[in-house]
């Protein structure tokens, strides 16, 4: 397929946290404002002149830093995240949002705060740190709006006097909203029998509107859109099977195109760093505080395996199935990063339900954060799909399929 015009840039652009769109928007006079996980709404970090950056911890090589202050048996993301920060990689953060989310994310987000790797030159740089309830309820919907009141927005307005006002809240969903429609507008070309984007395409795309100030990436997403309506895919489908791919972080793109050079296109992203959830518009009424209909409507559409009440993790496994279908995929590939406290339990029970009571191939694999010469991965993905293509001829043998 003919190359996308904006591509090239945007992957240069997650080659670092501190990438140019970030100077630039700084150099503007806005506030960048740090946060890891999908629980800290990040419309509610690009109130007025601040804009959020997800972080990630690009090119991670030795993590022997990290690994002294939290022991080599805790999650590389985390890991990678704090090594990034004690080499420097941080300092042009204004504040850092987190969540308590796991006690690895914990450990890293305690340990930047006692060696102040903010520098200490940044007299109204501020940390927060949110408790995430476990379910969606009413009561723990009130939670988590008296947290990210008092713990996020009253700094942000104490710190740097930023609006935090309904109207404020309001104006920044708009924008995010906008950015949504884009990502799942270019995201629903991946349906088609032969996808005019690749898995690899689609997610430089979806990490560029989370490391980057929303109001300078916006026209080119729009021009990306355009240019995808008229793209012409490649005569010869360049993939054998469609895979979902499930599971914890993956904020390197590398990890996708190992998967796709294996011969696994992957047409939908329920992950950590993904679309789903994540790239969902927020829908507001006259009704109620909008805190209160953000964080009813985060925790509603959260997937992530922290949220342990029942129904949550049946819909976690209704979902995966369902977008196995929407998404007209052969397969599902579990992932997760090597150590994680919550994946390693789900990604063991859901890819064995989803097999065994779904009926739905899967493969399931833990791989270290940066993934992308790792031949045992590269091996299993290859087999996966040609046990995929066995099962295929053997059914249409069968008269199973046409």
């Amino acid at each position: 397929m003919k190359d996308l015009q904006h591509l090239y840039y945007f992957e240069s652009l997650l080659t670092e946290a501190n990438n140019e769109l970030v100077r630039q928007a700084q150099a503007q006079g806005g506030l960048a404002l740090g946060y890891t996980c999908y629980h800290m709404p990040e419309v509610l970090l690009n109130l007025g002149k601040c804009f959020s950056v997800r972080l990630r911890a690009p090119r991670t090589g030795s993590m022997e830093l990290a690994t002294y202050y939290m022991s080599n048996a805790t999650c590389e993301y985390a890991r990678a995240l704090l090594e990034r920060g004690l080499e420097g990689g941080y300092k042009f953060l204004d504040a850092l949002a987190g969540v308590d989310c796991c006690e690895c994310m914990n450990r890293s987000m305690e340990n930047m705060q006692l060696l102040k790797i903010e520098g200490t030159e940044k007299k109204s740089f501020f940390w927060s740190n949110i408790d995430v309830p476990c379910s969606d309820d009413e009561g723990c919907v009130a939670h988590f709006a008296e947290q990210l009141g008092r713990k996020v927005l009253k700094p942000l307005h104490e710190s740097y006097g930023i609006d935090i006002s309904e109207e404020a809240i309001r104006e920044a969903v708009k924008e995010h909203n906008e950015v949504c429609r884009l990502i799942t507008e270019i995201g629903n070309f991946r349906k088609l029998d032969n996808p005019t984007i690749t898995g690899h395409e689609f997610h430089i795309l979806t990490l560029i509107s989370y490391t980057c100030p929303k109001h300078l990436i916006i026209d080119k997403l729009r021009e990306t859109l355009e240019e995808l309506k008229t793209r012409e895919p490649d005569k010869k489908k360049n993939f054998r099977v469609k895979v979902v791919l499930i599971g914890s972080e993956i904020d390197d793109p590398e990890l996708v195109s190992l998967i796709e050079d294996s011969g696994a296109l992957v047409v939908a992203d329920r992950y950590c760093y993904g679309s789903f959830p994540g790239r969902q518009e927020l829908i507001l009424s006259d009704d109620e505080p909008v805190l209160t209909q953000i964080c009813r409507q985060y925790l509603q559409s959260s997937l992530c395996v922290r949220l342990c009440a029942t129904h949550k993790v049946q819909k976690r496994l209704d979902y995966a199935a369902q977008l196995k279908d929407e998404y007209h995929a052969d397969g599902i590939i579990y992932e997760q990063i090597k150590f994680c406290t919550y994946w390693s339990y789900e990604r063991a029970f859901a890819s064995h339900i989803i097999q065994n009571e779904y009926n739905i191939p899967t493969l399931s694999v833990d791989r270290p954060y940066m993934s992308r010469s790792s031949g045992q991965l590269r091996t299993r993905v290859q087999a996966f799909v040609e046990s995929i293509e066995i099962k295929k001829i053997k059914a249409k043998k069968a008269g199973e399929v046409k």
